[in-house]
């Protein structure tokens, strides 16, 4: 294995360890609100969380960290996984995707569909209930996603 090799490994390394690092915290603020809740939440269990100073704070923490999460997975990781794979990463975004998808990564559409609702957090979201309903439920279908692909970023680099 070549010294850029190494180099290119350890940028990955470093990358997953922080995407793993802001999926824990994810993770951790859904088990502690699924202590009181059940996920997909309705607009009663929405209303007590919001009602709630420390349920607030774990929603508010999901969807902080899922944001984060997909930041870094978007603006670091991926490019970071190709270098190593001897990749060029001057290239559209699209084309970064579709070739993490020919290696068993991504499916370039629930990525899209990640990165879609990470614009529409983007947007201010907390005056309407149900798009932030709808936030969080997505966010909790689609961390299952995000693991699966730090897992098999990890598997590759192993």
């Amino acid at each position: 294995m070549g010294n850029k090799t190494l180099v290119y490994k350890q940028k990955v390394q470093d990358n997953l360890n922080e995407g793993y690092k802001h999926f824990l915290r994810l993770e951790n603020a859904f088990i502690a609100l699924q202590k009181q809740y059940q996920f997909p939440i309705n607009m009663d269990n929405f209303k007590t969380i919001v009602d709630s100073i420390e349920y607030l704070a774990y929603s508010d923490q999901i969807i902080y960290r899922f944001s984060k999460l997909q930041d870094c997975m978007g603006a670091k990781l991926f490019k970071s996984v190709l270098l190593y794979e001897g990749e060029n990463v001057n290239k559209p975004f699209l084309d970064i995707l579709n070739q993490l998808e020919i290696i068993d990564i991504i499916n370039v559409d629930e990525w899209f569909e990640i990165r879609d609702l990470r614009n529409e957090i983007a947007h201010d979201y907390e005056d309407n209930d149900e798009i932030a309903i709808n936030i969080l439920n997505n966010i909790y279908k689609l961390k299952i996603d995000l693991k699966e692909t730090l897992d098999a970023i990890a598997n590759l680099v192993k």
